[in-house]
């Protein structure tokens, strides 16, 4: 079991979002995106913005999400 939650997850990415608007993140489908693209970034060398040691970079890219470390963007959103 993925700890936390998907839904955990997508109302930390969700918790800027003002009363009103649509959230970033509707669907397990763009946490599970998310994550595998910054675990990707952390495999090709990219320093892990939280603990990491001894860690599975999918493991380390779900704590720094978890932690408000890395935010998704929305699609009208620039990088």
């Amino acid at each position: 079991m993925l700890h936390p939650s998907y839904s955990d997850l997508m109302k930390v990415v969700n918790s800027e979002v003002e009363p009103g608007e649509e959230p970033v993140v509707n669907s397990r489908y763009s946490i599970v995106m998310a994550t595998s693209k910054r675990a990707r970034q952390i495999i090709s060398g990219d320093e892990p913005l939280v603990d990491g040691k001894d860690k599975k970079a999918l493991s380390v890219a779900v704590e720094e999400l978890n932690q408000g470390k890395i935010k998704i963007l929305g699609d009208d959103e620039e990088e």
